[in-house]
């Protein structure tokens, strides 16, 4: 299981990134349409906004693109955007899709000229596909194999000028030569929470919802840096206002709403809070086994390493060591706890010699 399949493990998670088919319908009518409406990413947008009125001036396609980064923070929206900006068709495939050299080339032989190729999960790709691509990106020539064996004949077939736009939310997992081949590759950061604010703010016009600006910083607050889980939470909050509250999107409507369901001032969701609790209360704080701390909290160890994990270490409640997972000062802080007054932080059952329970 990879991180992909560790996120759609836990779909029920208000704060998970990977998108559900209510995220999917809802972000269609919130997707802003060019790189003027598009918020946050400043450094990404203006790289990319030189790459396309270039490519406009020459009167060809784009150069391949190719977009890295936690899932949920634009990267669809962007590949949308070049095709717009580029007035340009879009086909939208994944990785996971394509699985055979034949499947690739059948999308490929369809393209037409100036389209937009849209890859997401590009890392999940099969190697006899990924392979193909390396010479549809360079020379837009494919090379069909007709029959097996030592019978079998190459067939080239030119396609027209296209522009590959990959998504990844693991970019070292692409082999360099498949890299190499992207002219442009923007690295999507975290927002930060002045950027959520106004992408809160800009949602809730669209979604006629009213909230002011203490509302948003609250929401803002406990999104993750992640825009599809603040959009996520505005109309958890939105739900919430109109039924126990006037309508209005405030601080403490928010701060109220988001405690029914389990979202903490620091954006920790109930599977967080369950990590850290079960690693300070029963393992003394660690250091832990990945396993052992999964057993704990009755979920799958992947589940725990690939969704849970990365936010507790991003906000530095929870260490990752090579004899096991370590909670920080901050992790006892948070949940109101005071560490143990022995030194190693390690749990019951461990001791000199003792730490194989208890590993990595």
């Amino acid at each position: 299981m990879n991180w992909d399949d560790a996120a759609q493990a836990a779909p029920d998670r208000l704060l998970g990134a990977a998108a559900d088919s209510d995220d999917q319908a809802v972000e269609a009518a919130l997707r802003p349409k060019d790189l003027g409406e598009f918020v946050g990413q400043e450094r990404v947008r203006e790289q990319l906004d030189l790459v396309l009125k270039a490519a406009r001036k020459r009167g060809g396609t784009a150069d391949h693109v190719l977009l890295s980064g936690a899932p949920g923070l634009g990267k669809t929206t962007l590949s949308m955007i070049i095709a717009a900006e580029m007035g340009a068709p879009i086909r939208i495939t994944s990785g996971p899709a394509i699985q055979h050299a034949g499947d690739l080339a059948a999308i490929l032989s369809s393209l037409a000229e100036g389209e937009v190729l849209f890859l997401d999960e590009i890392h999940r790709m099969s190697r006899p596909a990924e392979e193909m691509l390396y010479m549809a990106m360079e020379d837009f020539r494919v090379d069909v194999i007709v029959g097996k064996g030592p019978g079998a004949t190459a067939i080239p077939l030119e396609l027209p000028p296209f522009t590959l736009v990959g998504a990844t939310t693991r970019a070292g997992l692409l082999p360099p030569p498949l890299r190499d081949r992207f002219g442009f590759t923007g690295h999507m950061e975290f927002y930060a929470p002045a950027e959520l604010e106004r992408v809160i703010h800009r949602s809730a016009g669209l979604l006629d919802v009213a909230v002011d600006t203490a509302g948003a910083a609250e929401i803002a607050g406990r999104s993750r840096g992640t825009p599809r889980i603040a959009n996520r939470l505005l109309r958890r909050v939105r739900d919430y206002a109109q039924v126990r509250a006037d309508g209005v999107v405030t601080r403490q409507t928010a701060a109220k709403a988001l405690e029914v369901y389990e979202v903490d001032a620091r954006g920790l969701d109930r599977l967080d809070r369950a990590v850290l609790r079960a690693l300070l209360t029963l393992f003394g704080g660690g250091p832990v086994g990945l396993s052992t701390l999964a057993v704990a909290v009755g979920e799958e160890r992947e589940t725990v390493e690939e969704v849970a994990e990365p936010f507790l270490v991003r906000e530095g409640l929870l260490a990752r060591t090579p004899r096991g997972r370590v909670a920080t000062a901050a992790a006892w802080t948070h949940l109101g706890l005071v560490p143990p007054q022995h030194s190693g932080g390690a749990g019951p059952g461990t001791g000199p010699g003792q730490t194989g329970l208890f590993g990595p």
